[in-house]
């Protein structure tokens, strides 16, 4: 018997979400994740504030609906281009699926296929300068389990370098605190990377662990909520916001910053890169597949910058200013010399 168009709808999307994205393709829950958020908004929108995602058909989900999806997407939810992107990449993925499985609706996948992407400005990236943090660090108060948490966690960041989701999935068994200490974190593709642990961070990881009577060996989240529960992605940001707020208060260079959990890791980098280590270094460091990733922080690293221009020679010094001046008699001839 054939499938009524709404089953074939929900059932596309059970067989995406649940086989094919992680069974076929073995991507990561992370990624399944983003899949799923961007492909729910999408039913929400198409829906209407009133009414039933569940009661959709493939044919609601029109090239110009998604269109305009997206297009809400930056002027409602004030969502910028990149995220319109990563959903829009979403809903190509599962509209390549669809036109793949389900032949009838060949058509419909190919034209939302054709949807384009939109190009991005380049920002620059923010991150917090080591006299900043560590301002920030000093003004967490301590006298608080949340407290003595946010200290660990914000020192374990910049430490490591880690990725909100890599420390929110860390576990006590990934630590190792005794000489050397280093920590396996687990990164994008699964892939794993080992790094080490500055002294100060393995103390202080090793006392909130004892405070929170969690052992070595037990494959337990690390960073808790006050409930207990293990700490969102959304929960860091959240923390880093309310202590960035408080010490910029007094910390003037803060106020127009736009920092986030990932500007922890670009400030990792950026020390990195001031205290002379190499970019491959900072590369494996960072967990990157490619060094041009971390080839951005060349860029951002202004004062690095500064201090290459103090090594070389003014270009306008000494005989080089008179060269550039333009003798009246002879322009041509002078143009030609330059």
């Amino acid at each position: 018997m054939k499938e009524s168009p709404r089953l074939s709808l929900a059932s596309a999307l059970r067989a995406f979400l649940t086989d094919y994205l992680p069974r076929q393709r073995a991507l990561s829950a992370h990624t399944l994740h983003s899949y799923r958020d961007s492909l729910k908004l999408l039913l929400q929108f198409v829906a209407g504030k009133k009414g039933d995602p569940g009661q959709l058909t493939m044919e609601h989900l029109t090239y110009e609906r998604i269109m305009a999806f997206l297009q809400n997407l930056e002027t409602q939810r004030r969502n910028q281009v990149s995220t319109r992107n990563v959903r829009l990449s979403a809903i190509r993925s599962f509209f390549r699926f669809v036109g793949t499985h389900y032949p009838e609706h060949l058509i419909m996948a190919q034209r939302i296929l054709s949807a384009p992407l939109k190009r991005t400005s380049l920002r620059e990236i923010q991150h917090l300068e080591l006299s900043e943090l560590q301002e920030v660090l000093r003004d967490i108060d301590r006298s608080t389990l949340d407290g003595r948490r946010d200290r660990v966690l914000l020192s374990f960041l910049f430490n490591t370098g880690a990725r909100v989701s890599e420390a929110v999935g860390l576990q006590a068994c990934d630590l190792v605190l005794g000489a050397p200490p280093s920590v396996q974190l687990r990164g994008k593709g699964r892939k794993e990377r080992s790094c080490p642990l500055w002294i100060e961070t393995a103390r202080a990881l090793r006392a909130y662990l004892t405070e929170r009577q969690i052992a070595l060996t037990e494959p337990r989240n690390v960073f808790l909520n006050h409930r207990g529960r293990p700490l969102t992605r959304f929960g860091v940001r959240l923390i880093l916001q309310k202590h960035i707020r408080k010490t910029a208060l007094r910390v003037k260079s803060l106020k127009n910053k736009r920092l986030h959990p990932h500007s922890v890791r670009h400030s990792t980098a950026i020390h990195l890169l001031r205290s002379g280590v190499d970019l491959s270094t900072i590369a494996n460091w960072l967990g990157h597949v490619s060094i041009n990733t971390t080839n951005k922080y060349l860029t951002l690293d202004l004062e690095t910058k500064r201090k290459a221009l103090e090594k070389s020679e003014p270009i306008f010094s000494g005989d080089q200013r008179r060269a550039f001046r333009c003798p009246d008699h002879d322009l041509i001839d002078w143009l030609e010399s330059l």
